[in-house]
């Protein structure tokens, strides 16, 4: 049986590139489809063969792709997104959006740090969308790392065959295949996010990309052979790297300096003042939210002056927004005291008793 597997537009002239092993002639290609087809009928044998004066012929292969076309022009009608989408949804002002948009075009790597609540999972997404324009899922990919994530995850490894586990095979990582993507889709950006990012150890999982995710390394011209594999790889100048740091997990190591230059660092804050918040004040407008809220301030001030803790220890202000603006009630409220915002106070004053029973009752006094 004759199968198809494949269907493209040719978008460029041809080209001999001297870097493939093989099938150095070449002329670039969108990709429509991938995948496999029963071929209607007797297929031609020739390499190269021009079908265009047999009509039905013709008309027999795109019947193949017109229902699965329709279905993927419906499925990838994105809801528009832009700034002004952005600054409605995340509680920072648009002099700092501009400002991180900015570094992001510069320097290609971004870090949102800040003290737990603050937003910054929040932010990284809709930030990708807001630059794209739409909430295109296709051109954002989100990985978390962890202390067991490693460079054969992220870029390529040897792993147990699906068919054999005796028997190991290449795989490419998560990162490797999204550059491809990229690539093959140089007109648009691609995000790349990655939560959580000082929970690995960077220098293993980059591994020699450490040196091409740098803005001025990008690109063909910048080429490096992969650890497992003969093949050169580059970054194209089309992803961005957006990564998340939870400032106050003790638990982590810093960021060494080697890594600390080829990304810029957003510091992300409680937004208590911010229109946006406020706004969320007054739509809740619950007079016990709103003496947390002010309890919750003074216990930030708190926080940031003490020598052990500081700024990046701060609450956050999404622990006090309801998810889908729902309303809130006296059960909601002190669930949060009690299972979100104690809990976390413990952690930080464990060997501060007196401290730490002060700002228990204060929270519990506000929410009375």
């Amino acid at each position: 049986m004759y199968k198809i597997i494949g269907r493209g537009i040719v978008a460029g002239d041809y080209e001999f590139d001297v870097d493939r092993k093989d099938y150095n002639h070449i002329r670039k290609v969108n990709w429509t489809h991938n995948g496999e087809w029963k071929h209607p009928g007797q297929a031609v044998m020739k390499t190269l063969t021009d079908i265009t004066d047999y009509t039905d012929y013709v008309g027999k292969l795109n019947a193949l792709f017109e229902i699965e076309e329709a279905e993927e022009e419906k499925s990838k009608d994105f809801e528009s997104y832009d700034e002004s989408d952005f600054l409605s949804e995340v509680f920072i002002s648009a002099e700092k959006y501009k400002t991180i948009v900015n570094l992001l075009e510069r320097k290609k790597n971004i870090i949102l740090q800040g003290a737990p609540g603050v937003g910054k999972s929040y932010a990284a997404k809709r930030l990708a969308y807001s630059i794209i324009g739409e909430k295109n899922t296709d051109q954002v990919k989100v990985v978390q790392f962890h202390q067991s994530y490693s460079y054969e995850d992220f870029i390529v490894g040897f792993r147990p065959s699906e068919d054999d586990n005796k028997q190991f095979e290449k795989k490419y990582g998560v990162f490797y295949e999204f550059c491809k993507k990229a690539i093959d889709d140089g007109d648009n950006d691609y995000f790349f996010i990655i939560d959580e990012i000082n929970r690995g150890n960077m220098s293993k999982i980059f591994g020699e990309l450490l040196l091409l995710i740098e803005s001025d390394k990008r690109g063909k011209g910048n080429k490096l052979q992969l650890l497992y594999s003969n093949e050169e790889f580059y970054v194209p100048e089309n992803v961005y790297i957006i990564g998340m740091m939870n400032t106050a997990d003790r638990s982590l190591a810093l960021i060494d300096y080697a890594l600390r230059r080829r990304f810029a660092f957003v510091e992300f804050e409680p937004a208590f003042e911010s229109d946006g918040f406020k706004q969320v004040q007054e739509r809740i407008n619950n007079k016990k939210y709103n003496s947390l809220i002010e309890c919750v301030k003074q216990l930030n001030k708190a926080i940031s002056d003490d020598y052990s803790l500081g700024k990046g220890f701060q609450i956050g202000h999404s622990y006090f927004v309801p998810e889908n603006n729902s309303n809130i009630d006296d059960v909601w409220l002190e669930n949060v005291v009690d299972y979100e915002l104690i809990p976390l106070l413990e952690e930080y004053w464990f060997d501060e008793t007196d401290k730490l029973e002060n700002w228990r009752k204060k929270l519990k006094d506000a929410i009375k």
